[in-house]
């Protein structure tokens, strides 16, 4: 038995998914220490997954079938992943932010699969710095804890959650809104 035919993945390539599995535990990592609902294996599976579909509709394109259509309807369907992720209670949605980062992981899927391998995992250390950066600057200026973030503090307050929580690994009222 020929070793590369049996490592041939054709029409995918190794190193896109070396990167696919990279970008998502770079974004992943973040989340999973946070207690975030869309960790490590999650982000990887996602920006695998989005590399995987689109790079299939590359190979098939042809006169009749479009890709651009496909990355449409990867976007679709990852919108529908992070409503998944998305909860309302007592007025508050939470988990809004974890929705936005399923959308952003699935973008950096798409970058690998035209080709934009480099563009790919910087866009990873982009994701992650707005992730950790807002929430600095939100932890050391009370502008921008007003709104909807305030409310939501005094929310998990009144309802004895106190601390910012962590380490769970669910969506629920002690998790940060976002």
């Amino acid at each position: 038995m020929d070793l590369s035919a049996t490592m041939n993945i054709e029409p995918y390539d190794w190193p896109s998914i070396g990167v696919s599995l990279l970008c998502g535990l770079i974004i992943g990592l973040e989340r999973q220490l946070r207690g975030k609902p869309v960790g490590i294996r999650t982000s990887a599976l996602i920006v695998l997954g989005t590399y995987v579909f689109i790079a299939s509709s590359n190979h098939v394109s042809n006169e009749v079938s479009d890709p651009s259509r496909i990355i449409g309807q990867v976007i679709t369907g990852i919108g529908f992943l992070g409503a998944g992720v998305m909860l309302a209670r007592d007025g508050m949605v939470i988990g809004v932010t974890s929705a936005a980062t399923i959308w952003a992981l699935a973008s950096v899927g798409v970058c690998i699969a035209v080709g934009n391998i480099f563009s790919a995992i910087k866009l990873s250390f982009v994701v992650v710095a707005v992730l950790v950066g807002v929430d600095l600057l939100e932890d050391y200026s009370q502008a921008l804890t007003r709104g909807v973030h305030m409310r939501y503090r005094n929310w998990r307050t009144r309802n004895g959650s106190g601390n910012n929580g962590g380490g769970s690994n669910s969506n629920s009222p002690q998790d940060h809104p976002r």
